[in-house]
């Protein structure tokens, strides 16, 4: 699969699960400015992983148009606790580097899980992706998105309750949709 057709049904998940249904209500503004920055990582070495994060990192730092970037690791982390320590050394490489309060890292795996929740659980669908990537964020974008927000707090609750109504089956479809346009949504 190339890289093209990955960004493609990403960007395809993005708008429809996560925008149509609000689950980031600050995604769709980014999407309709075009300033997400859509990067796959084909690296398969954990090294060269955490140096993608470092390089798009510095990629932000150079391009103040983009507010956000997915980073789409098709090739790499399909067993969840492979990716939460890859997350781990993420978030460790940004405080080592100087990012720490810069940016930030927002997590999405095919079998993301919540702690202690069960992995049939709906809710987990926040969180869940056609790929593993990490989302990094402009912090002080994020801040100031979240001030202008009412009540930001609740977005979670909110999450947890609209996933549980659509449940697990109707959101499936719309990411087996995301990979496979020609199927039926």
């Amino acid at each position: 699969m190339t890289s093209e057709r990955i960004i493609e049904q990403t960007k395809q998940w993005l708008r429809s699960f996560i925008i149509k249904y609000n689950i980031c209500p600050f995604a769709k503004q980014e999407d309709d400015k075009d300033s997400i920055y859509y990067a796959v990582v084909e690296e398969k070495e954990i090294n060269h992983c955490l140096e993608s994060i470092f390089n798009q990192c510095q990629h932000l730092d150079q391009n103040p148009h983009i507010e956000t970037i997915l980073l789409i690791f098709p090739a790499y982390f399909g067993q969840f606790d492979d990716y939460l320590d890859f997350l781990s050394l993420a978030e460790s490489l940004l405080n080592e580097q100087g990012y720490e309060g810069i940016y930030q890292l927002a997590s999405f795996h095919p079998l993301y899980c919540f702690a202690d929740e069960d992995p049939s659980d709906p809710a987990n669908y926040t969180n869940r992706s056609p790929y593993p990537m990490i989302h990094l964020i402009r912090e002080a974008s994020l801040e100031q998105a979240l001030q202008s927000y009412p009540n930001p707090e609740l977005i979670p609750e909110r999450n947890i309750k609209l996933t549980r109504k659509l449940g697990s089956k109707k959101i499936q479809t719309i990411i087996n949709h995301a990979l496979n346009p020609a199927s039926k949504a």
